[in-house]
């Protein structure tokens, strides 16, 4: 399938930029250009903000089965298109292809769920205090036209799950997607479209990320901000959005702590987490980072898991039989040597990999380190790569307290056959998801987000749509 050049998406048109401008597209897997996008400027912003508005107003008053309707619809159109989205998803990010068509195909999944979750924004009637004749009622509406920031991993599942929350309450949404990956979140958009949605109602623009934020969170049309990203720029576009009133949702970095205790079935824990780390090339802000293995087990697990990443095929993500792709850009393979000769020079071994894999594109060996100590880079930045950094420990205690250390708190893992280990990891480590025993597994209706430095609010579950509602009391005396 040809690679398309994407256009931006305003009042229910395709079009290119006002000035004309567009962007380069490059292959991770080859480092070539494969296409254009669309850069948006002040005019074209002005023209999506007020088309959001305009959409605001239409389907706000739609029923929440006539909006049921059409999202039903766009997830089934995203079935039918997977293959083709998936496999412009892989060259544009790299992912292998199964992964790319499973993304497109998880959006409709969310979609369908949150079609279903808006006819569940329930009010509310509350008995009045002194006056029977006095009506009191709690009343949720759509917050208003909403912004959203969507980053490069997962181009179309960091989009789905903003606009399905947000079509779900009633709200019309902006979204500014990543540039390095725009035809993934061009093809969400274009099944709803294809389903019918009224025009103004979804939006997608690309351009300078800076300009177009701060344009849109300061402009009195937004009424809401979804970021997801990183933890420095998400507090800067959380300042800037109280500066003006703004509701926000934040889901930024994670560095996923991995506690394996010693009576952890270790094959279980290396297939599962090794999965993790190594899915999208680590590139996941979910993806487990820190290994904290038992001492008793240390060596056995590491061992164990070097294997399993020597074993991993890695290429492009269109070859059959890839399971690990390219990183997205030459940005990532400078970070994975920075991490890699830090780890080292403080006293690391490299158990696996640790080197890039020839001179075109963006490709970085499965690694594994053992051994590493805690001053070391990769054991205190989100890495956001294929590296697995492990360390031993002695007590359980010891493992939560550095679980806990750092101030990101968004994903967590832990594997232990004892009930009692169990509940004190649930109960005490500090993040917004914990699996155990098994790998992520995020759903639509599960939260999905961090605490601490990893954000607030959620994008799963109910509480993703409260996220875009106002409550209202309403009290009317029977005159």
């Amino acid at each position: 399938m040809t690679y398309p050049n994407t256009q931006l998406f305003i009042n229910g048109q395709w079009q290119d930029a006002a000035d004309g401008k567009s962007l380069a597209v490059f292959n991770p897997a080859t480092g070539k250009e494969i296409g254009r996008v669309a850069h948006a400027s002040k005019p074209d912003l002005d023209r999506a903000l007020e088309a959001a508005q305009k959409g605001f107003e239409t389907w706000r008053d739609m029923t929440a089965a006539e909006r049921s309707k059409i999202m039903r619809k766009a997830a089934g159109l995203m079935r039918e298109r997977a293959g083709d989205i998936g496999r412009l998803l892989t060259q544009e990010q790299g992912k292998p292809l199964a992964e790319a068509k499973g993304e497109a195909m998880a959006a409709a999944d969310i979609i369908e769920w949150f079609a279903e979750e808006g006819f569940r924004i329930y009010g509310r009637i509350v008995p009045s205090r002194g006056n029977l004749a006095v009506r009191q009622m709690v009343l949720k509406d759509p917050v208003g036209p909403v912004a959203a920031f969507t980053p490069w991993n997962f181009p179309i599942n960091q989009v789905v799950r903003k606009v399905g929350a947000a079509l779900a309450a009633g709200c019309s949404m902006l979204v500014k997607a990543p540039e390095e990956t725009p035809a993934g979140p061009a093809g969400l958009i274009r099944a709803f479209q294809d389903a019918g949605i009224p025009n103004g109602v979804l939006g997608l623009v690309y351009g300078n990320p800076a300009e177009i934020s701060s344009y849109l969170i300061a402009h009195p049309i937004i009424r809401k901000i979804t970021f997801t990203g990183s933890t420095p720029v998400g507090k800067q576009l959380a300042a800037l959005a109280g500066q003006h009133m703004k509701r926000v949702t934040m889901e930024l970095g994670g560095h996923a702590p991995v506690i394996v205790c010693e009576d952890a079935d270790i094959a279980l824990a290396v297939k599962s987490a090794g999965a993790a780390k190594f899915r999208n090339a680590g590139q996941v802000c979910i993806s487990p980072t820190r290994f904290l293995v038992h001492e008793s087990i240390r060596a056995e697990f590491a061992q164990t898991l070097a294997k399993y990443a020597q074993g991993l095929k890695v290429g492009d993500g269109l070859a059959e039989g890839t399971q690990m792709g390219p990183l997205a850009n030459p940005r990532r393979l400078t970070a994975m040597a920075e991490f890699q000769a830090d780890a080292v020079q403080k006293g690391a071994k490299v158990l696996a990999g640790g080197e890039r894999i020839g001179d075109a594109g963006n490709f970085w060996q499965a690694t594994v380190l053992d051994e590493v100590p805690l001053n070391a880079k990769v054991f205190n930045d989100e890495p956001f790569g294929p590296v697995a950094a492990i360390r031993g420990f002695n007590t359980l205690d010891e493992a939560i307290a550095e679980a806990n250390r750092l101030s990101f708190g968004l994903a967590g893992y832990a594997f232990t056959k004892s009930l009692k280990n169990a509940d004190l990891l649930a109960r005490r480590v500090e993040v917004g998801m914990l699996w155990m025993n098994m790998p992520a597994m995020p759903s639509a209706e599960m939260p999905f987000g961090g605490i601490k430095d990893s954000g607030y609010g959620s994008e799963g579950g109910p509480e993703a749509v409260e996220a875009y509602l106002n409550v209202r009391s309403v009290a009317i005396a029977n005159v």
